[in-house]
């Protein structure tokens, strides 16, 4: 794995929320909890609401390696942000253990994450783009031959649809080191981000069926299950947006 990636490691977390406190959590997180995890060595990549349910809450963060990311969680969840905040913030949540462990899928697969400037805290409402977040479960970790054809099936198929940028990422075998924190293991997955510059243009690419009839066959004898499909509304402090 290159030193240089700065998305070596990546969470892609959902949780799960009570009714009616997505935005709750939303203003308390893009208010305390960007750039201070930012500030003990982790990159928060995006944030999001899941347009078709309701009390989900998407993000993803990145470190530049195992030993980096134990650091920084120790640094962030024994620090005194997450002291003053972590019972309003843990009050949203009926389950935050939905976490995939990530890599980037081969050397380069994450270098089109577009990552812009922030508004400052405080600002509200969304940001542009609709992020297509594709979970793909495998039989097994994912082999060079998934990966070729994700290259050169999955990836032009996007692109001809409407997706802006791509990445893929794939587990991370490495062992969670993070214990407080739990991940889910012995769960290989391939994970792809088609960010699209609307809902509009996601619509019109999966209404097309050029997925179900360019992908899904050539994908299906990999899978272990069906793939779960995400389509994610960038907040207001969101750095990953159209």
């Amino acid at each position: 794995m290159p030193t240089t990636d700065p998305h070596a490691i990546v969470e892609l977390r959902q949780y799960t929320l009570h009714p009616q406190q997505r935005e709750v959590l939303i203003d308390l997180f893009d208010r305390e909890f960007v750039e201070t995890q930012e500030a003990v060595g982790m990159r928060v990549l995006g944030q999001f609401r899941d347009l078709d349910r309701p009390d989900r809450f998407v993000w993803l963060r990145s470190f530049a390696d195992m030993q980096v990311r134990h650091r920084a969680l120790e640094g962030f969840y024994g620090g005194p942000v997450w002291a003053a905040h972590r019972h309003a913030a843990n009050a949203t949540m009926i389950d935050s253990d939905n976490v995939h462990l990530l890599c980037p899928a081969w050397p380069g697969a994450t270098a089109a994450l577009p990552h812009h400037a922030r508004p400052q805290p405080g600002a509200q409402g969304a940001t542009a783009g609709v992020l297509q977040v594709t979970v793909v479960p495998l039989r097994e970790p994912a082999t060079p031959p998934l990966l070729d054809f994700c290259r050169h099936r999955m990836t032009p198929t996007l692109q001809r649809g409407g997706a802006r940028q791509l990445a893929w990422f794939c587990t991370e075998p490495s062992p969670n080191t993070f214990a407080r924190l739990p991940v889910r293991e012995g769960e290989p997955v391939l994970v792809g981000l088609a960010l699209f510059g609307d809902e509009a243009a996601l619509t019109s690419f999966t209404d097309s069926g050029a997925w179900a009839r360019d992908v899904a066959p050539g994908l299906a004898p990999w899978l272990a299950a069906e793939p779960e499909v995400l389509r994610l509304q960038p907040t207001a402090r969101s750095a990953l947006h159209a």
